[in-house]
């Protein structure tokens, strides 16, 4: 039977990421980009990857990485959505460094695990499967802000190859979630093939399945930060000479939604689990990890904002972060929609 507990490792790891992020950043930081988008944020990846080595969590040990699986990387991306943290993890240690693993590159990896940044070249919207490679300019593009190397999916007469380039044309573009932002990317010729054909393909359709399915940890974590956040303020939030959390109609709400978050992070936890096993049930756990999930974090952050009441409409609080964490987590690397049109033909059901 498949164990979805967390390990004493995972726990430790845990530990040393929420210790870390609390010295690194803070909401104040992050709401600051919205303003200042060039306000430095380095020093939070210089945390993660330097001072934790998480940059090379996915790298096999023989390149200088640490050799963890999705497992362990899911529970540094929940801390991660629990903190809205500045911090190109999931696209550069779990995307683009799947895609070079499985191409079989041992020449950059070891870069990454020294703490360089890769990003996959396709839009923030591509999944699995539903991708198309291409040429010229690529929008819009997550983690591409600050790169040091770029891979890209090109189509040469019909034949797919991944690219590696160590430069690029990058223009920042207005991004609803600034701690996430966005790019567009453009590359000229030249570059260094990794792989081509069928291989490319699949180092591809890899690092959007890997992010697929860790991207649900991240929104578990953001989704457990509003529900914790939202019941200690009810608890202490007084109206009519009473806590609003004394309210029938409150306690209804906080508890379907703490059921909801408990159902999403035993669907994350799978989805990790299965990747991080090469279990058959992959794709059918990633989609429904993907449906579910993204959903919980934007009525979690949604419920937050309103069961705050004023505070919660207020630039000062935090809870609009989470909202648009959660509201672009809910766009990237499929819909909720696309992801129940695949699930439905993995399970032999009609898609509507």
């Amino acid at each position: 039977m498949t164990d979805l507990l967390y390990s004493d490792v995972e726990e430790s790891l845990r530990d040393s990421v929420r210790g870390a992020l609390q010295r690194a950043v803070d909401h104040g930081t992050v709401a600051a980009l919205y303003d200042a988008p060039d306000t430095d944020v380095s020093s939070v990846w210089s945390v993660l990857a330097g001072d934790l080595g998480l940059a090379g969590l996915l790298v096999p040990e023989e390149l200088g990485g640490v050799g963890a699986g999705p497992r362990e990387a899911a529970v540094v991306l929940e801390e991660l959505g629990r903190n809205v943290a500045p911090a190109p993890f999931l696209e550069s240690a779990v995307i683009a460094t799947t895609a070079l693993v499985s191409a079989g590159d041992r020449e950059m990896l070891p870069r990454l695990a020294e703490g360089a940044r890769a990003v996959l070249v396709l839009p923030w919207s591509a999944r699995a499967g539903a991708w198309s490679a291409g040429s010229g300019t690529v929008a819009p593009v997550a983690g591409a802000i600050g790169a040091d190397l770029f891979v890209v999916p090109t189509l040469v007469d019909g034949t797919v190859r991944l690219v590696l380039h160590e430069s690029a044309s990058v223009e920042p573009l207005t991004s609803l979630d600034m701690s996430r932002r966005l790019a567009a990317v453009t590359v000229d010729g030249g570059g260094r093939v990794l792989a081509e054909g069928d291989a490319a393909v699949a180092a591809v359709d890899a690092a959007l399945a890997a992010g697929a399915a860790l991207l649900a940890s991240e929104q578990v974590g953001l989704a457990q930060w509003c529900l914790t956040t939202t019941v200690e303020y009810a608890k202490t939030r007084v109206q009519f000479a009473r806590p609003i959390g004394s309210f029938q109609a409150i306690k209804h709400r906080l508890a379907d939604l703490y059921l909801e978050v408990a159902q999403a992070q035993a669907a994350a936890r799978y989805a990790a689990d299965t990747l991080a096993t090469a279990d058959a049930d992959a794709p059918v756990a990633q989609a429904v990890a993907q449906s579910y999930c993204s959903d919980v974090a934007v009525h979690a952050a949604e419920e937050a904002l309103q069961l705050h009441g004023g505070i919660g409409m207020t630039w000062e609080h935090p809870v609009h972060l989470y909202l648009k964490r959660a509201k672009s987590d809910q766009l990237a690397l499929g819909t909720p929609a696309t992801h129940r049109t695949d699930l439905a033909g993995l399970v032999d059901l009609p898609a509507h």
